[in-house]
């Protein structure tokens, strides 16, 4: 294995090589991938990713990957889209939003963080993988499990919507419902991981698969033409990939790919499930465990695991953190998706509804770069708005029905010729 990482407690310091592990034995905080910048700087140059395809893998000597790795198929390289219209209607001239709801191969972020995960697993000689998870993650695991011959069984809370379940299911992973919320499966696989010595990508191969997440960042400071943002809106489940994205922003600097600048991070929940920003706003040393009621279920945490990192991050960097409503949370997947055409699911409506909720409150200044996070694809959350979409009734296929329907609808008529 490359000695150009390794396991660091981030609380004591102390390091653990490489292993499927989590945890510190000594203090019992979380492990971090820990990366030898010195010898970074002497052989990971910027120019060298011009010949690269543009994914995921373009910055392989940035992710813990071993030597001589030959990458998958091509994960990430998703679209930062200038959001003109959004703007507008905003009052924001320099607005992007970063589209992960387009990555392949399941269409959400998690198709990262789930590539280097199995890296690891691989690695470590682990045929069994799977995860908690509230949807997304499940859908990543059962897809690149199917690719790469790993055998998946994932853990999800026996109420997730319908098509993200359908999303795992179709890949052929075995799938386990709890009855509870993700916080008590999560608890379940952190002690099938230890029984059964299988990959679950997000206990035991945790500071690897978090790793993936650093590649979100990767791509917008590039997309950007090598600069970073002044603002980033991040939405929070477990609260690692806002720290995860701030991590690829620092590395960047230190590998002198950007120049350093101050960027503030915003943390973006909903009001049903907003332990992270509910500690934020209050103000408190520690966040306060939630039990999740949202249509948000795949930011339904309550207890976040990196809770504590999401908030220190986000208080040093001068941002804030915010939460929207359910009914909130609909109107701005309707208005992200007619005004730029973009089909968020309910984390995305959460990320823009919040953005335009700190954007009224001056939180974000009006004339600065701002970064919107969407993460996941619509068409896994439909059931969170088809009651705001009824079916028209039918007409007949005949010319003047049509024109009837028009004349009805726009209360004028509308053929020419007419009232001349």
């Amino acid at each position: 294995m490359s000695d150009c990482y390794e396991l660091r407690c981030r609380e004591c310091g102390k390091t653990w090589g490489n292993a499927p592990r989590s945890f510190c034995d000594d203090c019992f905080a979380s492990l971090e991938v820990s990366f030898d910048y010195e010898r970074l700087k002497k052989t990971a140059r910027r120019e060298n990713l011009a010949s690269r395809p543009f994914d995921m893998w373009r910055y392989a000597e940035l992710l813990p990957l071993p030597e001589n790795f030959t990458p998958p198929d091509a994960i990430g390289g998703t679209p930062l889209v200038r959001a003109h219209h959004l703007g507008q209607r905003w009052g924001v001239e320099n607005l992007y939003v970063k589209n992960d709801a387009v990555c392949f191969p399941t269409l959400s972020f998690k198709d990262r963080v789930v590539a280097v995960a199995l890296t690891a697993a691989r690695r470590f000689g682990l045929h069994t993988v799977g995860c908690s998870s509230t949807g997304n993650l499940a859908n990543a695991v059962a897809a690149q499990s199917a690719q790469q011959g790993f055998d998946a069984c994932v853990f999800i809370p026996a109420d997730l919507e319908p098509a993200k379940v359908l999303n795992t299911a179709v890949y052929g992973a075995r799938i386990v419902r709890i009855q509870g919320n993700y916080d008590q499966v999560n608890r379940l696989c952190a002690q099938i991981a230890d029984r059964f010595q299988w990959g679950l990508v997000n206990v035991n191969l945790r500071p690897y698969y978090a790793e993936g997440s650093k590649t979100h960042g990767f791509e917008i400071a590039e997309q950007l033409g090598w600069r970073l943002p002044d603002n980033v809106v991040v939405p929070m489940a477990g609260g690692s990939l806002i720290g995860k994205i701030a991590k690829a922003f620092r590395e960047l600097v230190i590998l002198g790919w950007v120049e350093n600048k101050s960027v503030k991070f915003f943390g973006a929940q909903a009001t049903g499930c907003s332990p992270i920003s509910d500690g934020v706003k209050r103000n408190l040393a520690r966040f306060e465990p939630q039990k999740p009621q949202t249509i948000a279920r795949s930011l339904a945490i309550g207890n976040p695991a990196d809770g504590p990192y999401a908030m220190k991050l986000i208080r040093e960097s001068g941002g804030w953190a915010e939460d929207i409503s359910d009914p909130e949370i609909v109107s701005a997947i309707q208005t992200l998706a007619e005004t730029e055409g973009i089909f968020a699911e309910t984390a995305g409506g959460v990320t823009a509804g919040v953005a335009e909720k700190l954007l009224a409150q001056g939180r974000i200044r009006r004339d600065e770069t701002t970064v919107v996070c969407v993460t996941g694809n619509g068409l896994k959350t439909t059931d969170a708005i088809i009651s705001h979409y009824p079916l028209s009734a039918p007409i007949p296929p005949r010319l003047e029905s049509f024109e009837a329907l028009l004349d009805q609808q726009l209360a004028v008529p509308t053929v020419a010729g007419k009232g001349a």
